[in-house]
């Protein structure tokens, strides 16, 4: 009990344990779930790489050359002014009032580009501003004093204080240019950073995905291919020949439950191997049983077969002796004698006579197929011939009318046998013809339908006829199913017919559906393919 209940536990807890499918899917899963937050991970760095990327290229990049343009600009205008004061030609007023229109322009360009950059949009601030207070405290007074084709000595104090204002926005415009330069920096170091998380993140995906598969190799090696291995090894080695050979197995739940199946397997051939030995055993006992009953049954049948021959023939000397001296008997003394006397002797005669035939009958029968059994092509119809060739005083006698096919197959048995067995069948339908019809026969082979390769032949008559239910007790040895009186005979000609057939590969029965007559059918194997004759008219051929 305990042992059942262990066996138990360990089939329950192998239904518990995953299978190898359910590794795979766990390993797979496992995998799937790498790949979605390596997705997800990457895209944010991508995401945060293009970002940083973007704003460096279109943003800060743009506005540090804008911002250029915008000093550029201020530039231009502190030297038209100061060309126009020395000058006092208006075309130097030109690039003054060109460089205010870049200026604008390149403000609201800056603007937008670091709208998102509060120190950035404070420098902006300061320069335009600074550049407002340069214009309305020196440049514009100065315009406004210069008169057009009259140069005048610039006053000093008012072009150091203009200087002394542009250099203020120089400093300006100059710690815009180090913060949009540091704005670069950080740009670029950003993305570098971004780059390196990028990259690290990406390495280490890949390398778990490494180790993933590494680990799922490993798992295929312990779980599936080693188990299989050690199966495989075992079933060999069974197959080998070693069939006491314990199959045990490991790893996943199916393939544990296949082991157990292939050693349930291997406990059920062994089984099976020790019955069929055992069988083996058996059959070579009765084997040797049987050979020597066959070997006995020889020396019996050929001692039986002497016996006959002796016998035969000591038993017909003293019938013939009994027949001869009855019959003496009657001649010397039959006027001495009444009619109850000669008729005792005419019955110790005839029951003499029956006695050699009976005999005779016996002899034909048992030799059928033991003595003088030839085997050589014999055509049926030269064997029929032969027949109706003994039979002629019976056919002449009753008039008989024989129809017969042209051509009959040819076999390979006795001839003496094949003649024999015609003469019986032709004989029987002679001896019980109607009393009130001429005896008529028809032959017909054909190939038979229920045995390819098998001639069936029929031969049918008008005579009595033979009830169904004695189908099989015709073919009995000593079977009749009239008097003795009303029909003579030993009873043995059918039964004999039927050994023939049967010793010539064929057989032979009643039809039983025939009810004008008898029809008796055969089968034998030709020595040639039988033709279809059906349709054709068997030869008629009266024999009187």
């Amino acid at each position: 009990m305990e042992s059942e209940h262990t066996v138990r536990n360990d089939k329950g807890a192998r239904r518990r344990s995953l299978t190898v499918q359910g590794w795979f899917q766990l390993v797979l899963a496992l995998m799937a779930l790498l790949v979605v937050v390596g997705t997800v991970i990457g895209a944010d760095l991508l995401g945060r790489t293009a970002q940083a990327t973007d704003r460096l290229l279109l943003r800060v990049q743009p506005a540090q050359t804008e911002a250029y343009r915008l000093q550029s600009a201020l530039v231009n205008q502190e030297t038209g002014i100061r060309g126009y004061a020395i000058a006092a030609d208006r075309q130097f007023l030109t690039p003054y009032t060109q460089g205010k229109t870049d200026e604008a322009r390149s403000a609201a360009r800056l603007r937008e580009l670091v709208e998102d950059q509060p120190a950035l949009l404070a420098d902006l601030d300061a320069v335009e501003r600074q550049a407002a207070d340069w214009r309305r405290a020196y440049a514009e007074p100065m315009a406004a004093s210069v008169s057009p084709g009259d140069p005048k000595r610039v006053d000093k104090t008012t072009a150091e204080q203009g200087r002394r204002n542009f250099d203020h926005l120089r400093a300006t415009w100059a710690k815009q240019n180090a913060d949009l330069a540091r704005t670069v920096r950080e740009g670029h170091a950003e993305i570098a950073h971004e780059r390196t998380v990028r990259n690290s993140v990406l390495g280490g995906m890949v390398a778990a995905f490494l180790l993933t598969g590494v680990a799922l190799a490993f798992l295929v090696r312990m779980l599936v291919a080693r188990p299989l291995e050690i199966l495989g090894t075992a079933s060999r080695r069974v197959s080998g020949g070693d069939f006491d050979h314990v199959i045990t197995g490991g790893g996943p739940a199916d393939l544990t439950a296949l082991a157990d199946d292939v050693e349930g397997m291997r406990r059920r051939i062994v089984a099976e191997l020790d019955a069929s030995r055992d069988q083996e055993r058996t059959l070579a006992r009765q084997a040797a049983d049987l050979d020597a009953q066959a070997v006995e049954l020889r020396r019996s049948n050929v001692e039986l077969e002497q016996f006959a021959y002796v016998a035969s023939h000591d038993l017909q000397e003293p019938l013939r002796k009994v027949a001869s001296f009855c019959q003496l008997l009657e001649k010397r003394y039959g006027d001495h004698l009444d009619d109850r006397g000669r008729q005792y002797i005419d019955f110790a005669v005839d029951g003499a006579k029956r006695m050699q035939v009976l005999i005779n009958d016996l002899l034909t029968f048992s030799r059928v197929g033991r003595l003088n059994d030839a085997r050589v092509p014999v055509g049926l119809g030269q064997a029929l011939d032969k027949a109706l060739a003994n039979l002629g005083a019976a056919v002449e006698e009753s008039g008989a009318v024989i129809d017969r096919p042209d051509t009959l197959p040819e076999v390979v048995g006795d001839p003496t046998l094949l003649a024999m067995l015609w003469q019986n069948l032709v004989g029987n339908a002679l001896k019980f013809r109607h009393a009130e019809r001429v005896p008529h026969l028809t032959i017909t082979c054909e190939p038979d339908p229920d045995e390819p390769g098998m001639a069936r032949i029929c031969v049918k008559d008008n005579g009595i006829g033979i009830p169904g239910e004695f189908a099989e007790k015709v073919f009995v040895i000593f079977q009749r199913l009239h008097s003795r009186d009303a029909y003579g005979g030993t009873g043995i000609g059918l039964a004999l017919c039927k050994k023939i057939v049967e010793h010539h590969g064929g057989r032979i029965w009643l039809d039983t559906e025939c009810t004008d007559g008898t029809r008796f059918c055969l089968t034998l194997p030709p020595a040639a393919p039988v033709p279809d004759e059906s349709g054709a008219e068997p030869q008629e051929k009266a024999l009187t």
